[in-house]
């Protein structure tokens, strides 16, 4: 566990460890959340240093949230983690937490994904914050990051209310010097019941309403004046405004530019920024994905320009910011290099997509519904990577936990020509995946849903769950069962099977396609990288008895790959002795046994 560090000190922090710090500087007393790039380190390192705060992982975002606000009604304070589509899961729960308020501070800290780095998709956050009317913080660096943790504490406190408090994928894993300060005991005030403020049933919720337009109002106050918001002075000639890591790109391309860095950025401070217009001859917004500030600018009456140069799409960088001001005039345009279009040619060229690791056990499995032509409605987990060549053994992923029920529509809206299956990972199980199950068997609806039971978070950098038998501390905890969670849904066919069993594997997914109702099947051989590498003897291709048949090749293992030696045409194949992890799938499918353990004979491996 690390020791708590008092000021004065600098640090190097990323942008979550630094968010963590300022939880701890300002008495978290409970800190929960769902694993999820790019947002999962801020528990991860609140979980190192020893002190008496509660930091737990919850099954899903919305349970998190519970908790969350849980706390803040007892009267401590609370911090909880999520990425951006994890707030559609925590949605419900957000929105009634925006009239209820709270008692003591309540900070969501959302990261979002522009780019699509490790996500399904693009969506704002300050989207929901103005749709909530809750107030919205958003940092620029690190050092911001835990500051405005502090600011976040005061203004829920201060104003009765939830605060959201955004991230991006820049700013969560980008590091920089971070002065910290002392690390505060938590505190949690004496009860008190207040029925009409936390039960929201219809006449109090009516009632609540009209508190969240009054609070609304107070923010919009408290934003003409809060430094959050900073007007830094420079030419009349162009005005930005931006907020958040873009901020740091203005300034690295205008240096010269008057700049209004928006802090709070719900609700806006248009006075100031009517003002800010005023003061400038031409008015640009740089904001990432959507116009957020442009939108509102233009209601109140305000000039601007922003997304007909700065795109909608992706992930923002200096590059791409130079590029907003060159196609506005701002600043002269580049002269085309003569070799752009070779260069993209190569990078091309060079492209190989993502893949499951050497030795994921999530390979045969999926090679096998593949050979039975099942159809798959996957979900998110780095399992969905079975989409790409050769596995090619997915049809749908759409979100957290939709495998089971897309499986059910798929099974009732098609022709009934394939069998049904739906995949999903033990985590995304415990998120999402339970009360879909519980529909199909109320239903007895005829699909196989495989649970592809790792034995952690493996995606996001393998987190604990229900399932593990530890906790985020790393304690040891109560685990769930899997099968017997399912066999007490009702599930008639529950079978466990070791995923590196081709044979097993391929009789027990035939049988449970073949079964008239809900049939369970799980896999359960752990994660081989995450959290630690699980590596045995690795294995080697005898090159005289290779024939080329290409067979292990549809494994799409990494470390298996082509040699310049040739058979009948095709390539014989060779195996990285350091990227190979031993799982010997490739040696049960190879038909000439030219595939065996390198310890056994060294000497035979392919060159």
């Amino acid at each position: 566990m690390a020791t708590a560090i008092s000021s004065p000190a600098q640090v190097l922090l990323s942008g979550n460890e630094a968010i963590a710090r300022g939880a701890l500087e300002n008495g978290i007393r409970v800190a929960t959340g769902y694993p999820g790039t790019p947002s999962t380190e801020i528990l991860e390192s609140l979980a190192r240093y020893d002190s008496e705060h509660y930091v737990s992982w919850s099954p899903n975002e919305k349970v998190a949230l519970d908790v969350g606000v849980g706390a803040a009604v007892a009267g401590s304070r609370a911090l909880v983690t999520m990425k951006h589509v994890g707030l559609n899961v925590a949605a419900d729960t957000l929105m009634s937490v925006a009239y209820t308020g709270v008692r003591a501070a309540l900070v969501i800290v959302v990261a979002d994904d522009p780019g699509v780095h490790s996500s399904q998709n693009e969506q704002d956050t300050r989207m929901y914050a103005r749709f909530a009317e809750l107030p919205l913080l958003e940092p620029s660096d690190s050092q911001e990051a835990k500051d405005f943790f502090q600011l976040a504490c005061e203004i829920s406190e201060r104003f009765d209310t939830a605060v959201l408090l955004r991230s991006t994928t820049r700013l969560s894993h980008s590091k920089g010097m971070v002065t910290l300060g002392t690390i505060q005991p938590s505190r949690a005030k004496e009860y008190e019941k207040n029925l009409n403020k936390f039960v929201l049933v219809p006449s109090n919720a009516r009632v609540r309403h009209e508190k969240v337009v009054e609070r609304t109002g107070l923010l919009r106050e408290f934003a003409e004046t809060t430094e959050l918001n900073r007007w830094e002075k420079g030419s009349s000639e162009i005005g930005v405004i931006t907020s958040g890591v873009c901020y740091q790109y203005v300034k690295e391309i205008l240096p010269d530019a008057s700049v209004f860095k928006i802090g709070l950025m719900n609700p806006l401070p248009i006075h100031r920024l009517r003002n800010f217009a005023a003061s400038v001859d031409r008015l640009l917004v740089v904001e990432e994905l959507e116009p957020v500030i442009e939108e509102q600018l233009k209601a109140n009456g305000i000039q601007a320009e922003g997304k007909e140069y700065f795109t909608r799409l992706g992930e923002f960088s200096p590059e791409r910011v130079r590029a907003g001001f060159q196609k506005a005039g701002v600043l002269p345009m580049p002269k085309a290099p003569e070799t752009a279009g070779a260069a993209a040619a190569v990078k091309e060229n060079l492209f190989r997509p993502p893949a499951l690791c050497p030795g994921c056990p999530h390979t045969v499995p999926y090679l096998v519904l593949k050979k039975l032509n099942a159809l798959v409605a996957g979900d998110i987990g780095c399992y969905t990577l079975a989409v790409y060549e050769p596995l090619a053994a997915i049809d749908t992923t759409l979100a957290m936990g939709c495998s089971i029920g897309m499986a059910v529509g798929l099974q009732k809206g098609g022709d009934g020509t394939r069998p049904v299956v739906a995949t999903i990972g033990d985590s995304t199980f415990f998120h999402s995946g339970i009360p879909p199950l519980i529909d199909a068997l109320y239903n007895n609806v005829k699909i196989t849903v495989v649970i592809l039971d790792n034995q952690t978070t493996a995606m996001t950098g393998g987190q604990e769950h229900a399932g593990t038998g530890k906790n985020l501390r790393g304690e040891t905890a109560r685990t769930v069962d899997i099968a017997t969670l399912c066999k007490a849904l009702g599930a008639g066919f529950v079978e466990v099977v070791d995923p590196y069993d081709v044979s097993a594997v391929f009789r027990t997914l035939k049988s449970a396609i073949q079964y008239d109702g809900v049939s369970v099947v799980i896999t359960n051989r752990p994660c081989v990288v995450s959290p630690a590498t699980i590596r045995t003897t690795p294995y080697a291709v005898t090159a005289k008895e290779c024939n080329a048949c290409q067979m292990c090749m549809n494994l799409g293992c990494p470390a298996i790959i082509w040699t310049e030696e040739m058979h009948e045409g095709q390539h014989k194949v060779t195996i990285d002795p350091v990227a190979c992890m031993g799982c010997a799938v490739c040696g049960l499918l190879c038909q000439t046994n030219a595939i065996i353990p390198l310890a056994a004979d060294p000497a035979r491996r392919t060159v």
